[in-house]
């Protein structure tokens, strides 16, 4: 009788912690898995300024930059040699001739697939002003193992005090556009409290495996200060110390937390509760998210997804309108933005959970890259997001429907069913 009472109670302790888990907020499932599976610190201390274009991103960047006293940090795919990038190292020229250190990283393959390049005289030129700028793994011959591990993170830190991160690299393109698909459009965020530390570290571990250094030390982690006094100038988040918003670094190292960004996506997915809402360019998806996200539809999950109708990548639109085309079977609303090129990746839960940074939802960013993104729960930075997704769903926007779908030629949709069988490859 006593086992038979002890395996009851047991039976209901079981199935107390499987109903708390399961209505348990989205927000707090993913926070605590992640901090037990990949030790992800979280802090309540942040300020987080959202900058939803290219031209918020480096007005605000080169304002901190210029107030900088000690050091200035970025990690960039690429700096595309354009306008915007000379206006960037003639400003960082200036802060070295007062004794700042600026060190500077960008991705070898990042750098050759741009249509304009920085070349060895570009280098040397920066370097004879002091810059310390480094190529992460040249692309040399035969090149064939040197296209699958990029570096495709976007980190800035300035004096160890404030960071930037999210989807841009250094282009005048997210100002200007092209003339290839119209506007660029990109969301970037400036942080403030202990993620920059994280941000911080993440920078310096690459750069001193990269160039075998030893850059480290206090002064590189002066702990929480102030912003809005070391960085008057600068337009700070109306939240401000919100402590119930809550900031997590989700960063992948091939090697080391491979599935890291992955994992989180379909977490985050599986514990939704009412609502998601996607950004993203190149959204081919791994059988992992794709099928959290049918899942999610199955449960009444309101799932909305905006994808671009026009791309920088000749095969990948192709493979978006087919996987976007299924979900929209299930139940799905897909937008296509016009107009322009969406190139945002962001994520939003049941209007409190944010994903957004540098990781596409493909295969190559999922699955080989070096990636950054930001996990924050929080209310009020979500709700932001959303606005901007609504009033671009309403303005830029068409809604794919089985009518709109029938729109496109036999041959645009046979090509659609086709290319989907490279979407391990994209």
């Amino acid at each position: 009788m006593r086992h038979a009472i002890t395996l009851l109670l047991f039976l209901w302790s079981a199935f107390t912690v499987a109903v708390n888990a399961e209505h348990a907020p989205a927000d707090s499932v993913v926070q605590s898995w992640l901090e037990a599976t990949y030790k992800v610190h979280f802090s309540t201390n942040n300020s987080v300024v959202l900058l939803p274009t290219g031209q918020d991103k480096f007005d605000d960047m080169f304002l901190a930059i210029r107030a900088a006293k000690h050091s200035i940090h970025m990690e960039y795919f690429n700096f595309r040699n354009d306008s915007i990038s000379h206006l960037l190292f003639d400003l960082l020229k200036e802060k070295t001739a007062e004794g700042v250190e600026v060190r500077l990283m960008f991705d070898g393959f990042g750098n050759m697939s741009n249509n304009r390049p920085l070349h060895k005289v570009h280098l040397d030129s920066l370097r004879a002003c002091g810059i310390e700028i480094v190529e992460y793994d040249p692309i040399r011959p035969p090149y064939l193992t040197q296209v699958f591990h990029r570096d495709h993170r976007k980190i800035v830190v300035i004096d160890g005090v404030i960071a930037y991160t999210g989807g841009m690299n250094v282009a005048d393109y997210y100002i200007k556009g092209t003339p290839q698909v119209g506007d660029w459009r990109d969301m970037h965020v400036r942080l403030e409290g202990d993620a920059v530390g994280v941000l911080q570290g993440i920078f310096l571990k690459i750069w001193n495996r990269t160039t075998h250094q030893d850059i480290h030390g206090p002064q590189y982690y002066p702990g929480e200060r102030n912003a809005r006094v070391l960085f008057p100038m600068l337009r700070q988040d109306t939240v401000f110390r919100d402590t119930t918003k809550v900031v997590g670094v989700v960063n992948r190292e091939p090697h080391e937390t491979g599935r890291i960004i992955s994992q989180t996506f379909t977490h985050c997915i599986d514990a939704a509760q009412t609502s998601i809402t996607i950004i993203n360019p190149y959204l081919t998806l791994n059988l992992p998210i794709r099928r959290a996200l049918n899942r999610a539809i199955k449960r009444g999950i309101r799932v909305q997804i905006m994808v671009s109708a026009n791309s920088d990548i000749p095969l990948t639109p192709r493979i978006v309108e087919h996987t976007v085309h299924r979900l929209m079977k299930k139940g799905a609303e897909v937008y296509f933005f016009q107009g322009g090129f969406h190139h945002t990746k962001v994520m939003i839960v049941d209007g409190v959970t944010t994903f957004l940074g540098s990781a596409n939802l493909n295969s190559r960013s999922l699955g080989w890259d070096y990636e950054c993104n930001l996990l924050i729960n929080g209310r009020n930075t979500a709700t932001e997001l959303q606005q901007i997704f609504d009033r671009d769903k309403d303005e830029r926007c068409y809604r794919l429907n089985p009518e709109r779908w029938q729109q496109f030629s036999p041959w645009h949709r046979f090509k659609c069913w086709l290319l989907q069988i490279f979407t391990p490859f994209v």
